[in-house]
């Protein structure tokens, strides 16, 4: 299987090379009209959520191939994204995505003082967003959408943790990484449901810190399993026993994988909720690439214990959802900016099957991961 990662990672390289060289300058999201990416560096998008995945993607594009079209894109972005760290507002639970793939793994290449301190500042608006009586890092600001989120915690956050681990590490300062591992905890206990799944929202009282209950979210219903929700659990949950080394992170990361790997479909294409109606052809290729990186991280952490037999099952898993990107929904054409073509952000909004440039991302770094390329920014 070698030989077929390594195709698939030199089909990538040569078509990015020519949608970097295209998109100087630029921070997408997905693509408009025509294969073009669209442009959210600007003053009223610059502080969207996935705004690091570019940055991200070029260094490890730049880690495969040391050439500097990817470097001077990745450093652009980076410093872009200073106008989010001024800007309260801005800020939210997410910034591991804006921070980890821009200036942490700036500073993970080079050192780089200023992108340490980029990150560090990150960190300390992250940390600075934990609720001590309920235990949870509190996802958004205030009123969103005109609901009041002040007490609600999401399943993505898992995937933002890393950077409290990263901070703790390099401060010294157990603080980061408490908060980070209370977190997790407060997750386990208000996210899991009996059969493995989790669900996306939990909400508690900002006060007391009570648990008041879930929140349908970007899934069919509160009590459905989103596929992506699924993803970040997992992937998350693995990273976090990456970390720490913490047994209970490992318990969560296997039964997230266990329930995600049974409910794949016959034909490796991953919906938008596993519970669906099975006529519904909505797909998320983000959901199967980040669930293919939890899988392989798992795997590898598993491989050399007792649980050796699950670490097989993870990485055919993930290879087997990698193999059906590639050969059913990646777009290889160097004229055309998007990679992943059918993903999709949420069950109930009106558009379907379409780029995401996390989707190209997570695409990306499972494929480097397979193939000995991977610059490790979690």
């Amino acid at each position: 299987m070698a030989d077929r990662w390594q195709e698939i990672a030199d089909k990538i390289i040569k078509k990015e090379r020519s949608v970097a060289e295209r998109n100087r300058g630029r921070i997408p999201y997905t693509t408009k009209e025509a294969h073009v990416f669209g442009d959210w560096s600007g003053e009223r998008d610059i502080a969207w959520w996935t705004n690091g995945f570019w940055g991200g993607m070029l260094w490890q594009l730049w880690n495969a191939t040391k050439e500097d079209v990817f470097r001077e894109g990745a450093v652009d972005v980076e410093k872009k994204l200073d106008r989010v760290l001024m800007d309260y507002n801005g800020m939210d639970h997410d910034a591991g995505f804006r921070f980890l793939p821009t200036a942490v793994a700036h500073w993970r290449v080079d050192g780089d003082e200023e992108a340490k301190n980029r990150g560090l500042l990150a960190a300390a608006n992250l940390a600075g967003r934990f609720n001590p009586k309920g235990g949870f890092i509190r996802a958004w600001n205030d009123f969103d959408d005109g609901r009041d989120t002040r007490g609600w915690a999401i399943i993505d956050c898992m995937m933002n943790l890393p950077l409290l681990y990263w901070a703790s590490d390099q401060l010294e300062d157990p603080r980061f990484r408490m908060i980070a591992e209370i977190h997790a905890e407060t997750v386990i206990r208000n996210f899991f449901r009996e059969d493995g799944s989790v669900c996306h929202i939990a909400g508690f009282d900002p006060a007391t810190g009570s648990y008041l209950g879930r929140h349908g979210g970007q899934g069919m219903s509160e009590d459905s399993s989103w596929t992506r929700g699924q993803s970040w659990a997992l992937y998350g949950f693995a990273l976090s026993f990456q970390h720490t080394g913490r047994e209970p992170y490992l318990t969560a990361a296997m039964r997230v994988a266990d329930r995600f790997a049974m409910r794949i479909p016959e034909d490796g294409r991953i919906p938008v909720d596993f519970d669906q109606e099975s006529s519904c052809t909505w797909q998320d290729d983000t959901a199967a690439a980040i669930a293919a990186c939890g899988l392989i991280t798992l795997a590898r952490l598993l491989k050399d214990t007792d649980k050796a037999d699950a670490a097989k099952r993870y990485q055919d898993a993930a290879e087997r959802l990698l193999i059906t990107l590639d050969e059913q929904d990646a777009d290889y054409d160097p004229a055309h900016d998007e990679l992943l073509t059918k993903c999709s952000v949420a069950y109930h909004e009106e558009k379907h099957n379409f780029p995401i440039i996390y989707g190209d991302y997570f695409f990306i770094e499972a494929i480097w991961k397979l193939t000995d390329k991977e610059l490790f920014i979690w």
